[in-house]
């Protein structure tokens, strides 16, 4: 069995992204947090899948979208054993990362905040 953990953040960012869905909708919620799961356990049994984002950061970072929810973003390390898991919730020009490690974090926001 393919394995894989949250950082903290991410599960921290994981739970407010539920609280906020489940606001206005407990199911779509529960739906939306399914989703992301299933990514994740996904991405641990093939953890080349994901495609870099050389324009974003230099870090071997992976990218991969969660199906049914485009907005969200599953971004790891594929060489992680087991799979590091992080996620970013994206928007028209701000990118609200969840989950990212903290150094990919740093360097995504540092190439969105450039004159």
């Amino acid at each position: 069995m393919s394995r894989y953990r949250l950082t903290p953040k991410a599960t921290a960012d994981l739970r407010s992204i539920w609280a906020y869905i489940a606001a206005d909708n407990v199911e779509a919620a529960d739906r939306v947090e399914e989703a992301i799961y299933d990514t994740c356990a996904f991405l641990a049994k093939a953890p080349l899948r994901g495609h870099r984002r050389k324009d974003l950061t230099k870090l071997p970072v992976r990218f991969w979208t969660v199906v049914r929810y485009p907005k969200y973003l599953t971004v790891y390390d594929p060489a992680d054993k087991p799979l590091i898991e992080g996620h970013s919730r994206l928007s028209r020009r701000q990118r609200c990362c969840a989950g990212v490690e903290e150094r990919a974090l740093s360097q995504m926001h540092a190439r969105e905040t450039r004159p």
